[in-house]
């Protein structure tokens, strides 16, 4: 995502569709980023802000030049009404990030028990099935594919509000160090055994993005959720993430796919 922001001209538009606080940050100032929820969070990030159904968005159509849809659409009601909404408000020669969890992996059945289904009610089970919906509804063709790594951060107490669940007594009562140790022993299995026990989901590029397939960021913080390449990151066992100073175990070797 964040290399398409990067290549974004000045004074471009950029939507984030279902962004809650804001779904990403970005240190340009010369782009305008609108965020469209259906309700407007009290704590908000930068950009403007707009309550709205993602089905019936309130802009005219060829708005804007980026539209993010960054793990939103297992949360609409309305899955193929939004999807050609974005098409619509999207340009001809624009782009479009999506990022959705993989319903059978392991972080997508834990975070569905916890939160009693978590809000999900789109299952999403393969990258191609992803592919042919947007490409069918929007007329934006597929770019590329990433693997993303589950960072398994919302069993971190540090993220958690309120009153935390019995059910959390099993990942260490949220322990930021204790979840660390934990999904660093899953990605190492993956590493080993080419299982996918630390997999999350997939991102997507469509349109006109150019977006690498198969490069994997496995070392993503239990803290903030961020990816990092390994190059990037201090230390030989432990890093601090660099974007939330998070605790983390370095993880050396990529997932099978």
């Amino acid at each position: 995502m964040h290399e398409l922001l990067a290549a974004l001209p000045a004074g471009a538009r950029v939507l984030d569709l279902g962004a809650r606080s804001g779904s990403f940050e970005t240190l340009r100032r010369d782009i305008q980023v609108v965020r469209l929820d259906l309700e407007i969070q009290t704590r908000r990030g930068s950009g403007s802000y707009v309550a709205g159904d993602a089905a019936r968005m309130p802009f005219a159509a060829n708005s804007f030049d980026l539209v993010v849809s960054n793990h939103s659409l297992e949360h609409v009601v309305e899955l193929e009404a939004t999807v050609r909404e974005i098409g619509r408000v999207a340009r001809s020669d624009g782009a479009l990030f999506v990022a959705v969890p993989d319903a059978g992996t392991l972080a997508d059945r834990i975070y569905r028990w916890l939160g009693r289904g978590g809000g999900h009610v789109n299952a999403f089970r393969s990258p191609e099935q992803v592919i042919e919906l947007v490409e069918r509804l929007t007329g934006l063709k597929h770019r590329g594919t990433r693997v993303l790594i589950s960072s398994f951060s919302f069993l971190n107490a540090r993220n958690i509000e309120g009153r935390r669940q019995k059910k959390l007594a099993l990942f260490g009562l949220g322990n930021e160090r204790y979840v660390a140790v934990w999904v660093w022993l899953l990605r190492a299995l993956d590493g080993l055994l080419g299982t996918r026990l630390s997999h999350y989901g997939w991102s997507f590029c469509f349109g006109n993005a150019e977006h690498a397939d198969g490069e994997t960021w496995v070392n993503v913080c239990v803290r903030c959720g961020a990816g990092h390449p390994k190059k990037e990151l201090p230390g030989t066992w432990v890093y601090r993430c660099p974007a939330c100073g998070g605790w983390n175990l370095l993880s050396a070797s990529e997932p099978r796919p």
